[in-house]
């Protein structure tokens, strides 16, 4: 903790929530929010403190393989309504793209820049581990059914095929140095 005074300015918030629905496909839904504790002026006004500034949401619906088959966005708050919330359908560009497969950098190619809308764009970075954290028990079966490559691993240090965690709990995959599968 800081050793001085501070006050709050600002807060954003990302909320992320995976849904399985019953035709086995998965709803994952991101939020974003950004407030201030006090009043504020904006272009437009005055922006009560409390109230949401931006408030955007991104629901994605994806099949077992991470494949984007559907894709909504919403903006609920911003400070240029009429203009923030006129694109929605760009963000159907996504369909088709793979969370785990050269997501982000087609994302940035799909909908980046002035394409679309900052805040909606941020959401698109939180949902590789989303749907990595939502699959956990199903995928888990999986791989331990079909023997494929559970896909946490060598997606982050813990989890590299050449670290400690991976040859105690994953040991089919582990890579130590020098070895090659």
């Amino acid at each position: 903790m800081p050793q001085t005074d501070r006050r709050l300015i600002h807060t954003r918030s990302i909320h992320a929530q995976a849904y399985l629905r019953e035709d086995r496909l998965w709803d994952l839904v991101a939020t974003i929010q950004d407030i201030k504790p006090k009043d504020f002026p904006v272009e437009s006004g005055n922006q009560p403190a409390g109230a949401p500034y931006h408030d955007m949401q991104l629901t994605v619906t994806i099949d077992m393989a991470m494949q984007i088959v559907d894709v909504q966005a919403q903006t609920r708050a911003a400070p240029y309504m009429g203009t923030c919330d006129a694109f929605p359908e760009v963000y159907r560009r996504l369909i088709g793209l793979n969370l785990l497969q050269g997501f982000r950098a087609a994302v940035r190619e799909r909908v980046g820049g002035t394409q679309g809308c900052t805040h909606v764009t941020e959401l698109t970075s939180v949902l590789p581990t989303v749907a990595i954290q939502a699959f956990a028990g199903e995928m888990r079966r999986t791989w331990r059914e079909d023997g494929s490559m559970p896909p946490q691993l060598d997606r982050c240090h813990a989890l590299r095929a050449d670290g400690p965690v991976v040859a105690e709990h994953y040991p089919r995959w582990y890579r130590g140095k020098g070895e090659t599968k």
